[in-house]
C-alpha cells in the first residue's frame, strides 16, 4: 500500500504531500497523523527554513472523506467526537502558528477541510486548474479546521459567509483577485515556481521570519497597543541576532547577506 503522507526535503524546504490521489487526497487518519507529527518536528529542524503543503495527482485536498463517512458514519459519544475532531484540527493551527513560513501549493481542487488547510498556510500559490470551494453546505456540515476564521481574515466576513452559505466554486483567477491566493503559476511551472519561492524564504533571516509570523498572528486578534508592545520586543530581539549584523554589513558592503538563522 502506498504511503498516504509523504515528506521530502531539499534546498532547506520540506515538502509535505497528501498522497491519496484516488480519493482526491481526502483526509485520512494517516494523513492527519503525518501532519501532526511532522509540523512540530520540522519547526525545530535547523535544516528546514520553509514548508510546502501539496497534494498528489489532480487535487490538493477534497477535505473530509465523505464516502467513508457514508459507509461508516460512526456513533462516538458527542463529547468524545468533539475532542477527537478538535485534536485533528491542530494541523491547521500548526500550519498557521509554527515559526517558519508555510506555503500551500494548490495543484487542483481545495475543498472543505482541504481548503481550510490551504488557508491556514501563510501563502498560497495555485495552478490555473485550482478550484476553491468551502463545500460544507453541500453535505450539511457547518465547517471545521479553521476555515471560517482564515477566510474571514483574508477576504472579509461578508464574502466569506457568502462562500460558506452558497458553497460556490472559485477558480484560480477569481481566487487571486479576492486575495485567497498570492500567485497563480502556469501548470507546468507550479512546482518550480513554488519551490524557488520557498527556497528563497528558507535562505532568509529565519529568526526574523518567525517573529514576523508572531506579529501577524497577534494582529489578527489583538489590539494595536498589544501589537506595538510585541513588535517592539521582536524588533529589539532581531536586532541582536547574527543575521541582522550580517545584513547590516552586507548593506554597507553592497552585497547580498548570507543568513545563518541565528
Amino acid at each position: 500500500m502506498d504511503q498516504e503522507f509523504i515528506e521530502s526535503t531539499a534546498d532547506g524546504v520540506a515538502t509535505l504531500t497528501l498522497n491519496r490521489p484516488e480519493r482526491l487526497n481526502a483526509l485520512s487518519t494517516a494523513i492527519l497523523d503525518g501532519l501532526l507529527e511532522a509540523l512540530p518536528r520540522l519547526e525545530k529542524d535547523p535544516e528546514v527554513g520553509a514548508i510546502i503543503l501539496t497534494g498528489a495527482g489532480r487535487a490538493f485536498c477534497a477535505g473530509g472523506d465523505v464516502k467513508r463517512m457514508a459507509e461508516d458514519p460512526g456513533q462516538l459519544d458527542f463529547e468524545d467526537a468533539v475532542q477527537r475532531l478538535r485534536g485533528r484540527m491542530e494541523a491547521a493551527r500548526l500550519l498557521h502558528e509554527i515559526e517558519k513560513p508555510t506555503i500551500a501549493m494548490v495543484n487542483g481542487v481545495a475543498a472543505g477541510a482541504g481548503l481550510s488547510l490551504a488557508l491556514a498556510c501563510d501563502l498560497r500559490i495555485a495552478a490555473p486548474s485550482a478550484r476553491f470551494v468551502t463545500a460544507f453546505a453541500n453535505v450539511g456540515f457547518s465547517g471545521d479546521f479553521g476555515g471560517s476564521y482564515f477566510l474571514s481574515k483574508l477576504i472579509g466576513t461578508g464574502k466569506a459567509r457568502e462562500l460558506y452559505y452558497t458553497a460556490a466554486s472559485i477558480d484560480a483567477a477569481d481566487a487571486l483577485a479576492l486575495g485567497i491566493v498570492n500567485q497563480v503559476a502556469p501548470e507546468e511551472e507550479l512546482v518550480s515556481t513554488t519551490g524557488a519561492f520557498a527556497a528563497r524564504l528558507a535562505r532568509g533571516p529565519r529568526v526574523a521570519f518567525g517573529l514576523m509570523k508572531r506579529n501577524f498572528n497577534a494582529a489578527e486578534s489583538g489590539t494595536l497597543s498589544e501589537l506595538l508592545e510585541l513588535e517592539a520586543r521582536h524588533q529589539i530581539e532581531t536586532g541582536r541576532t547574527e543575521d541582522h549584523r550580517e545584513a547590516a554589513r552586507a548593506f554597507v558592503e553592497k552585497r547580498k547577506p548570507i543568513f545563518r538563522g541565528r
